[in-house]
């Protein structure tokens, strides 16, 4: 994370086609992402779930209307999260990109701690 609170996935190498970005939310707990979640990007998107599991909140969102694609691995950093996550806690994926509802629904469809909304 840097001052301004972004993560931004370290030393993308130019042309790569899409970072990954994230910001606070500033109406609700939780985080914006854009880009894509990928090999390159991943340890951005896994500071943010590590930042949004240690936090004291009961629901945390994550907006994800500007990522472009999540690979597996990036969803399966999501559900170790989720699963991670004390009782009576959940994250809400606002509005995701499909495949990462797919491979939820494939490999964790019991998953309770995560809420899809829209998309």
């Amino acid at each position: 994370m840097d001052s301004a609170g972004q993560a931004d996935a370290p030393s993308v190498p130019p042309g790569t086609p899409k970072g990954l970005r994230v910001l606070p939310l500033t109406d609700r707990p939780g985080w914006r992402a854009s880009g894509e979640v990928s090999l390159l990007t991943r340890p951005a998107w896994e500071q943010t779930l590590c930042r949004l599991a240690r936090s004291d909140e009961e629901t945390c969102h994550l907006e994800l209307s500007a990522v472009t694609f999540v690979d597996v691995a990036g969803v399966s950093a999501l559900a170790v999260t989720a699963q991670g996550l004390a009782q009576g806690r959940r994250i809400v994926l606002e509005e995701p990109p499909a495949t990462l509802r797919r491979v939820l629904d494939l490999f964790w469809p019991d998953l309770l701690t995560v809420e899809v909304m829209g998309r």
